[in-house]
C-alpha cells in the first residue's frame, strides 16, 4: 500500500529545516548503502550520528508519531531515526530494494524494515527530475510531493530516484517496523479503520460502528506482533 500524507511538517518548519541543511556538511550517500545499493547510489547524505541529523530527525519522528493517518497506515512498533539526503547535478539512486534488517545508528539494536517513508523538503518547482519511482504488483508510480508531505510504501517494493537535472532535491527518509508485517493485512486494517471513521463522522457511534471496531481490534489482536 502506498499512501500520501500531506503536511506532516508545516511550511515554517520546512523553511527552518532547509536553513540548517543549507549549512550542513554532506557525505557520500553510499556510506549507508548495502553492497547492491552502493553500485547504483549517487547522492549526498548527512552523517548518521551528526547532531543536526539527530535534532531534525527527532522533530520528524515526533510529527509522524502524532499523526493519526501515519499511525493508522503503518501501525509502527519501531521507527528508525530519519536520514537526510540531497540530489543535484545528475545524481540519482538506481533500482533497488531496501534492506530487510536495519540497525539503529550507534547501537547493535536491529529492527525489521516493513515500511519506507520519504518526506520531501524541496518544493516540486525547485528541481527537475528526482521523482521517487516505485514499482509494485499494481504498476509503476512516480511520486513528487510538496515540501512537508510524506509518501509511505512497502519496503519490499523495487524503487529508484530519477536523476535530478536542475536544482536540488532535499528529503528525509526512514524505515518503520510495523506491528503487522504483512502489507496486505496492513492495507485491510487501514481500509477498515478509515471506513469506521467515516461512519462515525456521518452517523456517530452506534451498534454497527461498535461491531466494526470490534472486528478491527480482533483482527489486530490476531495479526499484531508486539
Amino acid at each position: 500500500m502506498m499512501l500520501h500524507i500531506p503536511a506532516v511538517l508545516t511550511k515554517p518548519q520546512v523553511q527552518e529545516f532547509r536553513r540548517h541543511l543549507a549549512q550542513a556538511e554532506w557525505i557520500d550517500g553510499r556510506a549507508t548503502a548495502g553492497p547492491q545499493g552502493a553500485q547504483v547510489k549517487r547522492n549526498r547524505q548527512l552523517a548518521e550520528l551528526s547532531p543536526l541529523a539527530q535534532e531534525l530527525g527527532g522533530v520528524i519522528t515526533q510529527a509522524l508519531a502524532n499523526h493519526p493517518l501515519f499511525f493508522a497506515a503503518v501501525l509502527p512498533l519501531r521507527i528508525l531515526p530519519p536520514y537526510f539526503n540531497s540530489y543535484a547535478s545528475g545524481e540519482q539512486y538506481g533500482m533497488h530494494i531496501d534492506s530487510a534488517i536495519r540497525t539503529r545508528p550507534g547501537t547493535a539494536n536491529a529492527m525489521r524494515a516493513d515500511v519506507s517513508s520519504t518526506l520531501f523538503l524541496s518544493e516540486p518547482e525547485e528541481y527537475d527530475g528526482g521523482e521517487l519511482i516505485v514499482s509494485d504488483a499494481y504498476g509503476t508510480h512516480e511520486v513528487k510531493l510538496a515540501a512537508g508531505d510524506v509518501i509511505v510504501y512497502p519496503s519490499s517494493s523495487v524503487h529508484r530516484v530519477a536523476p535530478v537535472t536542475r536544482g536540488e532535491r532535499v528529503s528525509s527518509f526512514l524505515w518503520s517496523q510495523s506491528m503487522v508485517r504483512d502489507d496486505a493485512k496492513r492495507g485491510m486494517l487501514f481500509a477498515l479503520d478509515q471506513n469506521i471513521q467515516k461512519l462515525r463522522a456521518a452517523h456517530g457511534d452506534n451498534e454497527i460502528t461498535v461491531e466494526l471496531a470490534g472486528h478491527y481490534h480482533n483482527l489486530l489482536r490476531m495479526w499484531a506482533e508486539v
